[in-house]
């Protein structure tokens, strides 16, 4: 593995809409984001990812783009933008995009051009197709990932569009030569303006399986349906295509890319990711899609720290040295990490410490979401009203007509797994609306924010913001950056039940990361003498020789002794 300038990054996501309003307007942003740039080299972040804050109708909170060059009005402007890329810079924080390039708005000027003249050369950016018999069927039975088929009727004709996602976010048609170049050029116009690279979203979607007619498959629910996702079993030529984009637009540029990768990366790591990869890295999704059952949210099976581990090794194994993968615990589109893997009850600040510490120790490229270094929390909805994702609505009906829950049991599912646990508002401060506007948010504030909030967290030393900003400075610091940025990972005790541990090591120095990943006490014996106590998320430690107790949820990151000086 060749080494890169952004292997030692600490990357931070901001969903600009719930970051800061600087207007009143109740949502979040540009300025916003300028304004707190001090806060994020603070803590000490270097690389900042933006969602989408393009041009948008935001029917899917602006994953449904209008336009790919202007930035949306609510969120400030080009220039606006250009000031952030430049003070950032001097702050030493690099700037990347969301390249949302499987799926526009049906705003966008292409896809009504194309709705004019679907035979036309724009109809051919996107997915026009005859329907399918006498009666005009769909062309086959594949379900939107937000519910529904993946076919919307085109008024007036005997065709039907494609969106793998909602109705409002055509799919782009990437066998078309003319759209990948609109495409390439507008990428590389962004990186001329000193964006430093892109997060790809929905990435592995560009290719379908062709033709649409000859692909329907067994449905996997009583609506006759079957996920999308499993067209991508029978698709060819995505390698090739990300390649050719690599080679043409992020190369040349020495761009960082991050694609959003959510089927198993397992045999296909070496083109995914590393020297020679698609791209710089992908995200480690394999802890969040744990569990998951295609029947719905309902049928999941919740997460435990024993499968925690068996996913955060698994990937380890599966990676090796072939590159650093971007580790997460959150992001914009799944819960808060702590309310997915932590106990309800567990909740605490101990229990907050050790998941990040393992998130922040694990080899990769760490990636925070705004929100995660406070430890903020699921929201509590009280009534579907509340509720503002698509997937959400979806997934609340669907546990209710298949799953034969009650509403009030399908709220509770919606409450673990809602999209919008994620994009409530920033809470800052203990102040009205937790500092995040003047006005009116444009989603409702965690009522938890006068107890959860950056302001009363940095004054306070043992907090976790503090935590997180000491796990940073390790990671960075000259004596150990070496090892916790390339250092090789081994576990340590796989078999002992609630015990997460793993080895940081290389040639020089030899770290263990010890978690007791349960409520109650255990004891933990090493093989060698800890040499110094890097990190302890408790006052003290019980320690006998070579033999620890750690209490609930107590983590511990220890420099070894040297092999000889073993204790017997």
């Amino acid at each position: 593995m060749k080494q890169q300038w952004w292997h030692n990054k600490v990357a931070y996501q901001i969903y600009p809409k719930s970051f800061l309003d600087t207007t009143g307007s109740g949502t979040g942003d540009l300025n916003g984001v300028i304004e707190k740039l001090d806060y994020l080299q603070e803590l000490g972040i270097d690389m900042i990812w933006l969602s989408p804050c393009f041009v948008s109708p935001f029917k899917d909170q602006g994953y449904d783009i209008a336009d790919y060059q202007t930035i949306d009005p609510r969120f400030g402007s080009n220039e606006d933008l250009h000031r952030l890329i430049s003070q950032a810079a001097e702050r030493g924080i690099t700037v990347l995009l969301d390249l949302v390039i499987n799926h526009c708005s049906d705003q966008h000027p292409w896809f009504q051009q194309a709705l004019k003249d679907p035979y036309g050369p724009y109809g051919a950016y996107f997915y026009f197709e005859k329907g399918k018999g006498p009666g005009c069927e769909p062309p086959n039975n594949w379900r939107s990932y937000f519910g529904g088929s993946v076919w919307e009727p085109v008024p007036g004709t005997d065709l039907y569009y494609l969106h793998l996602f909602d109705k409002s976010q055509p799919d782009l048609n990437w066998e078309n030569q003319a759209l990948r170049q609109e495409i390439y050029s507008m990428a590389k116009g962004w990186l001329e303006q000193g964006i430093a690279g892109f997060r790809l979203d929905a990435i592995m979607n560009l290719k379908k399986a062709l033709p649409f007619k000859a692909n329907s498959y067994q449905p996997d629910r009583a609506d006759g349906r079957v996920d999308a996702a499993r067209m991508l079993e029978h698709t060819s030529g995505l390698t090739d295509l990300l390649q050719d984009m690599k080679q043409q637009v992020f190369q040349p540029y020495r761009a960082f890319t991050v694609g959003e990768v959510f089927s198993d990366p397992a045999g296909q790591i070496d083109a995914l990711m590393g020297d020679q990869g698609c791209f710089s890295t992908i995200f480690d999704f394999r802890a969040a899609f744990w569990g998951q059952d295609e029947r719905g949210w309902y049928a999941n099976k919740p997460m435990t720290g024993e499968a925690f581990k068996k996913a955060l090794f698994e990937t380890q194994q599966i990676v090796g040295d072939r590159g650093l993968i971007a580790t997460v615990l959150e992001n914009h589109d799944e819960p808060r990490g702590v309310s997915r893997y932590l106990p309800a009850a567990d909740l605490s600040v101990y229990s907050k410490k050790m998941l990040a510490a393992i998130h922040l120790l694990t080899k990769g490229i760490p990636f925070i979401y705004q929100g995660q270094e406070i430890g903020m929390e699921n929201r509590v909805l009280q009534s579907p009203d509340q509720m503002d994702d698509l997937a959400s609505r979806d997934q609340y009906q669907l546990a209710i007509n298949q799953g034969g829950l009650s509403p009030a049991e399908a709220l509770k599912v919606v409450n673990l797994y809602s999209r919008d646990n994620g994009r409530t508002p920033m809470q800052w401060d203990a102040t009205s609306q937790a500092g995040f506007t003047t006005g009116t948010p444009w989603l409702e504030v965690n009522p938890d924010y006068k107890i959860i909030n950056v302001a009363c967290q940095q004054k306070d030393p043992d907090s976790l913001w503090n935590w997180y900003r000491q796990l940073i400075q390790l990671r960075k610091s000259s004596e150990y950056s070496m090892v916790l940025v390339y250092g090789e990972q081994q576990p340590f005790k796989a078999a002992q039940t609630g015990l997460l541990a793993f080895y940081r090591k290389n040639r020089c120095q030899t770290l263990l990361v010890l978690a007791n990943y349960q409520p109650q006490p255990q004891r933990v014996t090493l093989d060698a003498l800890p040499e110094v106590i890097l990190l302890n998320n408790y006052a003290g430690l019980q320690r006998s020789g070579r033999q620890l107790t750690l209490q609930g949820y107590q983590l511990l990151l220890l420099q070894l002794q040297a092999a000889g000086n073993l204790e017997p």
